[in-house]
């Protein structure tokens, strides 16, 4: 069972994230800012992050550029989730390190998809 951390500071998208994720066989973690994901994912390594960029506090491209520069963390995939579908948002964050870009509404089949491809690259050690 593939252990996923989700990050949204809305707490009806999180519930159905989890929810749906957890019915797909993912263990999810669930945290509402970025601040908390970067310490819970040191503590937790998860197999996969997927984060909202808008969050209060440490916004999703700061937590995913901190994950992405610590060893402990640098290896875990990023999935970023947005509702803004404009291509600075994708650029930053690109730039910021995610692995992967999906925008809101989600596409629940397509992020699995996408879960899936970054799963099998075994980029974790």
């Amino acid at each position: 069972m593939s252990r996923v951390l989700c990050v949204e500071d809305n707490a009806e998208n999180l519930m159905m994230l989890q929810r749906r994720l957890t019915r797909r066989g993912f263990e999810v973690t669930i945290s509402m800012n970025g601040a908390e994901c970067v310490e819970w994912a040191k503590t937790l390594q998860p197999e996969i992050i997927v984060m909202d960029l808008n969050l209060p506090g440490l916004d999703g491209c700061e937590a995913t550029r901190r994950l992405k520069n610590q060893p402990e963390t640098k290896d875990i995939p990023i999935i970023v989730l947005t509702a803004d579908p404009k291509d600075k948002s994708r650029e930053k964050a690109v730039a910021a390190g995610c692995d992967a870009f999906e925008l809101k509404p989600i596409d629940f089949e397509g992020l699995i998809g996408k879960i899936q491809s970054l799963l099998s690259r075994g980029t974790k050690p």
